[in-house]
């Protein structure tokens, strides 16, 4: 028999980036793939970025994060982590979705890189045109 415990689960896209999260009451502890996320993001901003969803909401000192996190660079990666604990927070209390949502924290990115098309250099580039 499965043994309950006070998780909440959430995912996260951004590019192709997945950050499957979880959240539990602690003391504001973040782990990303097993590391701190001091460890993970070394870039002081890209931090920040990601913990915007916790001090938009003053919640930071009362969750734990973990996060496991595949595809995509590190800004894709950090977007992904803040869609997911943005919506993991939303789950545990219906009363932050009107902050989270003002401040765009809800909506999923939906850039991604476009394809290349059959025949052609890349994307969008053509090869050069000539009359004669």
């Amino acid at each position: 028999m499965a043994i309950k415990t006070e998780e909440i689960w959430a995912v996260g896209r951004r590019k192709s980036a997945v950050a499957r999260v979880r959240i539990r009451p602690g003391t504001g502890k973040i782990k990303v793939n097993g590391k701190m996320m001091k460890d993970y993001f070394p870039n002081e901003s890209i931090c920040g970025f990601t913990t915007q969803p916790l001090t938009v909401t003053d919640t930071v000192k009362q969750f734990d994060v973990i996060a496991n996190i595949n595809g995509g660079g590190m800004v894709g990666q950090a977007g992904a982590l803040r869609h997911g604990i943005s919506r993991a927070l939303v789950k545990n209390d219906i009363a932050l979705r009107s902050i989270l949502k003002d401040c765009g924290m809800l909506t999923r990115d939906a850039r991604v890189k476009e394809r290349k098309k059959p025949g052609q250099p890349g994307a969008r580039k053509r090869f050069q045109f000539s009359k004669r």
